[in-house]
Order: C-alpha cells, then sequence, then structure tokens
C-alpha cells in the first residue's frame, strides 16, 4: 500500500492520518518509520538489480514499457520491463528500469546491463511496434529474432474499428409484402408450363477502361495501417 499511496502524490507526514482509517492508531508506522521502509526497499531494488544472470539462459523475452498517470517534471513516467522464459517454461522478471520514454538509448542500456551480468542472447524478442527497443536490440543481442506482440496488434485494429455499431438494416414493411388483390397468385397453377431454367449467359466483355482499372486494385499493395 505504501508504494500506491506514493505514486498518488502522499508525502510521508501524510501517511499516518491516512493509514490510521485502515490500521487504527497503534500501527506505528510513523514518518521515520516509512523513510526506513523506503530506504530498505531501494537497497533490495539495487541488490535486484546487480543479481547475476549467468546461471539463466532465457530462450525468448517479452519487452515493454508501462506508462502511468503520474506526471513528473511535466511528463509522463514510463517503466521499461523485461520478462525472460527459460527452456523449462518458467517466466521471471529480468530486468526493470526507470524512465520518461522509450528511446534506443533507454532501451539500449537496460539491455548491455543485462548483458554485463551474464545474460546470454535469447533465441526470440517479443515486443509492440517501437522503434527504440528493436534498434537497441540489434546493436545489443544483434542475433535474436524479432517477434511482433499481438496482443498490441489486435489493440491498434480496434482502435481503428468504429466505436458504435452499426444501425440494423430496415425491416420490409408489412404493406409492400402483402399482394395488391386477393385474387392474386400464390404460386403457380397446376395447369400451368413448368419454369425453363434461365439460359446461362456467355462470358462478358469489359471495356479496357474497365479492365485496367480492375487490374489497378488487385495488384496494388494494401495499406498496413497503424500495425
Amino acid at each position: 500500500m505504501l508504494p500506491l499511496l506514493y505514486l498518488h502524490g502522499l508525502s510521508s507526514r501524510d501517511f499516518v492520518p491516512a493509514l490510521e482509517q485502515f490500521l487504527g492508531s497503534g500501527a506505528g508506522l510513523s514518518a521515520s518509520a516509512i523513510t526506513r521502509l523506503t530506504e530498505a526497499w531501494q537497497e533490495e531494488y539495487r541488490r535486484w538489480c546487480d543479481r547475476d544472470l549467468s546461471g539463466a539462459d532465457y530462450v525468448y523475452c517479452w519487452a515493454d514499457g508501462l506508462h502511468f498517470g503520474v506526471r513528473l517534471d511535466q511528463d509522463r513516467v514510463c517503466t521499461l520491463v523485461v520478462i525472460g522464459v527459460r527452456a523449462d517454461g518458467k517466466k521471471e522478471l529480468v530486468a526493470l528500469a526507470g524512465g520518461h520514454r522509450e528511446p534506443t538509448e533507454s532501451w539500449a542500456g537496460l539491455l548491455r546491463d543485462a548483458r554485463r551480468r551474464g545474460m546470454r542472447a535469447p533465441v526470440l524478442a517479443v515486443g509492440d511496434g517501437a522503434l527504440g527497443f528493436w534498434a537497441a536490440l540489434r546493436e545489443v543481442f544483434p542475433g535474436t529474432r524479432h517477434g511482433r506482440c499481438w496482443v498490441h496488434k489486435l489493440v491498434n485494429v480496434f482502435d481503428c474499428l468504429p466505436k458504435s455499431p452499426s444501425p440494423p438494416p430496415a425491416r420490409p414493411s408489412r404493406r409492400s409484402a402483402t399482394p395488391k388483390t386477393a385474387s392474386a397468385p400464390r404460386g403457380p397453377s397446376p395447369t400451368s408450363p413448368p419454369p425453363t431454367a434461365p439460359s446461362t449467359p456467355g462470358p462478358s466483355r469489359r471495356s479496357p477502361a474497365t479492365r485496367r482499372s480492375c487490374s489497378r486494385s488487385m495488384t496494388s499493395r494494401p495499406s498496413t495501417g497503424c500495425i
């Protein structure tokens, strides 16, 4: 709860009256206690960032930048995250670094630090369309294959679709479907000859202008849109 309250903008002095509503007055979470907890968490994070990665063989990994609504220095906070998958299928959080955006240099610094701590190049890296990560991956791990994330692709496609559903087609009125007179026949009479099958029309000749327009529309490359 304490890191979440920090993200919402509470200071150390605001924690005591806020937590008394949940934990009571005897919780012992004074401003100095919260400061000591914060320093201990920061030290644990530094040790985690310096841990050895030579014993982990990640077959493939995911990379993404998580953007939060909290603003620091008039800019939104962005956290760079890399999750690796071992050969047995176990997922592990490989790297976690804070920043403001997703430039190439930020991703390259994170990947260089992971390589320095013994991380080997994964076979496949999966990410979104952010160009900074792919440029950094080619620099630090040039032999790793690139894979686009299908979740991001689907989100991009759904963003291009209309937000509201199209109106249903109009139902035909009862008056138009009712015969004009009661004596109108509803089907073929027993004495009428059986209907003959319509003759199959031969191949129609299109004009040269029509053929040219069809060939252009069929050979043009489709637009990739925002994917």
